[in-house]
């Protein structure tokens, strides 16, 4: 569904688009209404979130009548005008009835009709490191120099020149990933900082166990941003926790729900756009808008591993959620957008000191894809949500302080991990398969665009409960382990997590050589964290090696899916956030440094641990305290006897003289 066209074709006002190999792909770029409404009164937002999704579809359908329209003129040219004109009257006629409601309403908002017109966002495709694995240089947007890859091929779109896509690569219907859009994480620096945590921070951590979606809840609403609107996502999400999750849900429906969680007093909402593999699977959803009519194509994957923490804030105590407040994290739309709002954070296993803003990451043998989502983590006191879905909440400084009005809340930290393989991005992906997030179509399945959605309905009790465990440093909830020597603080003893904050630059990729976005090289580790063995367990519980960070060893057991091979463990540890580590240094500690004594001192828990069957064991104490000297006493013995032996033969011959 990416376009060729002539790069510079209109810039001397000439509306018509030649075609051919001019090696630039082109999407729809489209003013975001969204984010110009901050301010809507309560009465005219159903409306107007009616309208917004309205506006999701029409640039959707553009899109594809693009699509179409360069299919059908490979040897002529592209009216643009023909697919942007009636666009443009179309988003007029739709911002006319929005600025209508917010008028009956209050106060009517002005110059939101310039906001209709859209143009054709053209990005070069240049040449990537495929063969070595590494981040693409110098690729350009609209004649800036961006960050964001966009393919290998001629055309950006995943195609051989004849225009038939290479065997065994599914893609996404034509619209991404490129080979461009991939970094190998062993070449990325270490980036991830925590702040120092003063005298009476809150650094306690709560966990819940909410499953992996092992049983296949998907849709592509999305009951914060488009309520009322099917297919408002345009995208299919993951859905774990409550199980009433459809964009006609209401506040009874979602209290009344079931949950997948094992603490049934969390019925919260907890989703994310799928992840696919492009291997030309024809899933459910293959003729189905969200699905592959929009460019959603291939094997979705039930994710190996999901942890859902709750943390304190580095300052102070934190304050309790109010029920049913809406948080969205990140920018479905940040390729498009620019990344003010993006809050992506991709890497690998043993890997997670390192995290990619705007690359899906290339994970070495043996080490798993980590997707990490970190919350917003300041409430303005008031609103349970806003116009905009983001102005009544807002991430902490790096101090953990909150901006002026707005309190501490529990921090939301998502981690999911999936048991996937590297891309062969050398032939495509024909023999290993390229994943990536679902997404809106015009967005070209970028990875800056990920971006994830929570709903608070946990009971007030149990709510209570979550901020007095944090608030008295201790570690709590469904499958939630102590730390070393418990209680000790959980923010101790595992890898580095992702910032709080979005870094403002996904364009600055740290994957490029001789691009740094928060270490010197002087902080690169000498030696990467030991990788798992080639064969991964039977069991893809996304277990980590015990040299990783994630520290798989040391999570307590969650509880049990009804699905084994999907087990979930839930852990505090899983993706702490290090008290000890000084703001703008990286820790480069294995596993076993920053967390001492936690394989000895948790024996037991070991025994249950993801995968903990399949890991090799280290012996820990002396040779008493493991056996192993046992082995010794017979051939000490046996050397005895000999000695004795050969003394009583000498004996015996100077006797026999």
């Amino acid at each position: 569904m990416a376009v060729n066209v002539f790069a510079s074709a209109t810039e001397g006002g000439n509306t018509a688009v030649p075609l051919g190999s001019s090696g630039v792909a082109a999407t729809i770029d489209c003013p975001d209404l969204s984010e110009r409404l901050t301010t809507v009164p309560q009465a005219a937002r159903p409306e107007v979130d009616t309208e917004l999704a309205r506006l999701d579809q029409q640039i959707a359908t553009a899109y594809g009548q693009l699509q179409e329209a360069a299919r059908g003129a490979d040897d002529g040219e592209l009216d643009e005008a023909a697919v942007l004109d009636p666009l443009e009257r179309e988003r007029a006629a739709t911002i006319e009835r929005i600025v209508t409601a917010v008028d009956k309403a209050g106060d009517r908002p002005e110059g939101l009709d310039a906001e209709a017109a859209c143009a054709l966002r053209r990005t070069e495709a240049t040449t990537t490191g495929a063969e070595s694995g590494g981040p693409e240089q110098g690729q350009r947007q609209d004649g800036k120099e961006q960050g964001t890859g966009n393919g290998d091929d001629a055309d950006g779109t995943g195609q051989d020149a004849g225009g038939q896509r290479p065997p065994g690569n599914g893609g996404q219907a034509g619209n991404g990933p490129v080979a461009g859009d991939y970094a190998a994480i062993e070449s990325v620096r270490p980036n991830a900082v925590e702040a120092p945590r003063r005298d009476g921070a809150s650094n306690g951590s709560f966990a819940t166990s909410c499953g992996v979606n092992a049983e296949g809840l998907f849709n592509s609403d999305n009951l914060i941003a488009a309520p009322g609107v099917g297919n408002g996502a345009h995208h299919f999400h993951d859905y774990v926790g409550n199980q009433d999750n459809d964009a006609f849900s209401s506040d009874e429906d979602l209290a009344a729900a079931d949950t997948s969680c094992a603490d049934r007093g969390d019925k919260s909402s907890y989703y994310w756009p799928v992840l696919r593999l492009q291997n030309g699977t024809v899933e459910q959803d293959a003729q189905s808008p969200g699905g592959g009519i929009e460019g959603n194509a291939g094997e979705i994957v039930t994710p190996a591993e999901v942890t859902l923490t709750f943390e304190g804030n580095e300052r102070g105590k934190v304050t309790e959620m109010p029920r049913l407040l809406r948080i969205i994290t990140g920018d479905a739309k940040a390729f498009v957008n620019g990344d003010a709002n993006a809050n992506a954070s991709w890497s690998c296993t043993g890997f997670e000191d390192r995290q990619l803003k705007d690359k899906y990451p290339l994970c070495p043998s043996g080490s798993d894809v980590v997707r990490t989502f970190t919350f917003q983590s300041c409430w303005d006191g008031r609103n349970i949500d806003s116009a905009n879905h983001r102005t009544h909440v807002a991430f902490a400084a790096a101090d953990g302080s909150c901006p002026d009005g707005f309190r501490p809340i529990p921090r939301l930290v998502q981690r999911i991990v999936y048991d996937v393989d590297a891309p062969s991005l050398q032939d495509g992906g024909k023999t290993v398969p390229l994943f990536a997030v679902d997404s809106f179509p015009e967005q070209l399945h970028k990875p800056v665009t990920d971006h994830s959605d929570f709903i608070n309905v946990f009971d007030e009790d149990l709510m209570r409960e979550m901020v007095d465990c944090i608030n008295t440093g201790r570690a709590c909830g469904a499958g939630a382990s102590p730390g070393p020597g418990q209680g000790g603080d959980p923010g101790e003893g595992a890898g580095e997590a992702p910032q709080e904050q979005p870094t403002g630059d996904p364009g600055a990729n740290p994957g490029d050589p001789g691009t740094n976005p928060g270490e010197d090289a002087t902080d690169e580790p000498t030696e990467k964290p030991t990788e798992k063995p080639t064969e991964k367990p039977v069991e893809p519980t996304g277990a980590a090696p015990a040299e990783e960070p994630t520290g798989a060893s040391q999570q307590g057991s969650g509880a049990p899916e009804d699905d084994a091979r999907q087990t979930e463990t839930a852990s505090p540890s899983a993706e702490p956030r290090a008290a000890t580590t000084p703001a703008g240094v990286a820790d480069d500690r294995s596993a076993a440094e920053a967390a001492p004594g936690a394989e000895g001192d948790a024996g037991a828990r070991e025994d249950v641990a993801a995968g903990a069957a399949d890991q090799p064991r280290v012996p820990q104490g002396g040779l008493a305290e493991t056996g192993s000297g046992l082995g010794l006493w017979p051939a000490a013995v046996g050397g005895v006897l000999f000695a004795g032996g050969c003394v009583l033969l000498v004996r015996s011959r100077r006797h026999a003289r």
